[in-house]
This record gives structure tokens, sequence and C-alpha cells, in this order.
């Protein structure tokens, strides 16, 4: 009887052909992210690293070294300390709207709904349609002779200055929501499919009622995306300067003036010191944000496992 014998590579020219690869992969993963990696290098770590430095400068160009200077008046500024008190009031109450209303949507979504499909691509339209031209409708709904207004009027109720009053900072949380809601409500659909029926049907067995399903298993398996969306919310929630100075203009009503434009307008005048300041302050605020829900992320997963 014929025996058969496999020859075996020795050990170590196995490793080293594996070794090779590795390092022939890596090269062509750093060749595809150079681009990338210099880009953000040149176009956001850079500038970033300059505008830190300018912050402790007296001057520009040329400038000493001012230490905290520049951050002590910024903070005793009236309007730095406004525009960021709208910035986190906006965000302390769109974000967690942002979060309930897509949540909601996308269980909506989920199940065999009439026109299933349709909202689904209606909820997609606002990422892809210029912001520029749908701010113009926006503006003919919220004018003082809008339709909105004009609506009100013919219940007989009075018009409202949406713009000019306190209802404005209300205006723009709903261009947010109206905005951002479909990106959310995607991430969600797809965390939600992801999700194991078996475990359903396992619960509705054995006597677990809607809010007990939803509690112990959708919001269980929806952590990581929870996560996610909500770090990103809070991202666009700082972006919002766009859709506030097309409605409203440089100056806006002081509901609703953010840093964006308190960024803005030192830029106008050249006070480069307290724009880079501000910068830098809101830079770290996104920044402990971020890392403290991380924290809380990492003692929930902990704690759940």
């Amino acid at each position: 009887m014929k025996k058969w014998v496999f020859l075996r590579a020795p050990k170590s020219q196995a490793s080293s052909g594996f070794a090779r690869w590795r390092r022939g992969d890596a090269a062509a993963a750093g060749l595809f992210l150079a681009p990338s990696v210099a880009g953000f290098g040149i176009f956001y770590l850079i500038p970033f690293g300059m505008s830190l430095l300018y912050s402790f400068q007296s001057g520009i160009p040329g400038g000493g070294f001012a230490g905290l200077a520049n951050y002590r008046e910024l903070l005793a500024s009236d309007s730095f300390r406004k525009a960021a008190a709208n910035t986190l009031y906006f965000s302390a109450l769109g974000v967690p709207l942002m979060l309930v209303l897509s949540l909601i949507l996308a269980l909506l979504l989920n199940r065999q709904i009439y026109l299933r499909k349709w909202l689904r691509t209606s909820y997609v339209l606002p990422l892809v349609v210029p912001v520029a031209s749908v701010i113009l409708i926006w503006q003919m709904m919220f004018d003082w002779n809008g339709v909105l207004n004009y609506t009100l009027s013919r219940f007989g109720m009075e018009r409202v200055d949406w713009m000019k009053t306190g209802a404005a900072r209300y205006v723009v949380i709903v261009v947010y929501l109206w905005k951002n809601i479909g990106y959310n409500v995607i991430l969600f659909l797809a965390g939600l499919q992801q999700i194991p029926k078996d475990y359903y049907e396992t619960a509705q067995v054995e006597g677990a009622g809607p809010v007990r399903r939803f509690f112990g298993i959708t919001l269980v398996y929806l952590t990581t995306t929870t996560f996610f969306v909500v770090i990103m919310s809070i991202i666009n929630s700082f972006k919002v300067f766009r859709e506030t100075y097309l409605l409203a203009g440089d100056y806006p009503h002081d509901s609703i003036y953010m840093l964006q434009h308190y960024m803005n307008n030192m830029f106008v005048s050249m006070d480069i010191q307290k724009l880079t300041a501000a910068a830098v302050l809101m830079v770290a605020a996104i920044l402990a944000i971020v890392l403290g829900l991380f924290g809380l992320e990492r003692r929930y997963r902990q704690f759940m496992e």
C-alpha cells in the first residue's frame, strides 16, 4: 500500500511568508489611505495647530506670548457667553428630540406599514437637497407674511414674527430636525434589522410585553447604534450655523446667536486672537462631551455584561 507523504513548509518559512504578505498588504493600505491622511493633516490638523498657537499670542503676525490673556478676555465677553449658552441650549434640546423622534420613526418604518418604501425615501431627501435652495422655502413659511402666519390669521390667531422673537430658536430646531433626522433613521433601521427575530418570539412566549421587549431587547442591542447617533447628532448641532445664517443673516435674534456667528464676526473684524481662542474652546467642549459619552457607553456595556 502506498503511503502519501505531505510535505509541510518549515515554520520559519511559513511565518516569513505571512510576514511578507502582511507587509505588502499594509503597504497597499497605506497607499490608499495616504491621500486622505494628507488631506486631513493639511486642511484640519495643521490649521488647528496654528489656531492653538495663535490663541496664546498677543498679536498676529509676530505677536508675543500672551498666556491665557486671550481666553480670559474671551470668557469676559458678553457676546461670547451668550453664543455659548445658546449653542449649549440648542444642543441640549435638539439632540434628545432628534434621538427620540428618529428612533420612533425607525421603529415604525421597520414594520410592514402602508407606503413604507415611499416614506423611507422621503426621509432621505433632505440629505441630498441643497440647503440653500431649501432655506428659501423655510423663509417663505416663517416670514411675517409667510404661509404659516397666513394660516394663523385665517383661523383668527395673531401673526408671529418667527425670526425676530424667541420663537426663532424653535424654528432653527425644526430645521435641524428636518435636515438630519433621515440619516439617523437609516442608522437605526440598520441596527433594528440586525436584531434576530427569535429573541422577540422567545420573549413573547415567556410572557414579556411590548414595553419589556423594547427595553430588554431593542434598546440593549441598539446600544452601539444609539451611541453613534448621539455623537453624530451633537456634531451636527454644532454645525447648524449654515441654516441659521441663511435664515437670519449675520446678526440674528439673540436666541439663535451661536458660537459660529461669534467666530464669523471675529473673522470679519480680524480679531484673530478671540477667533482662535473661541475655536479651541469649542473643540475642547466637543471633545469633552464625546469622551464622556465613550465613558458612559463603556460603563453601560460592562454593566450589561
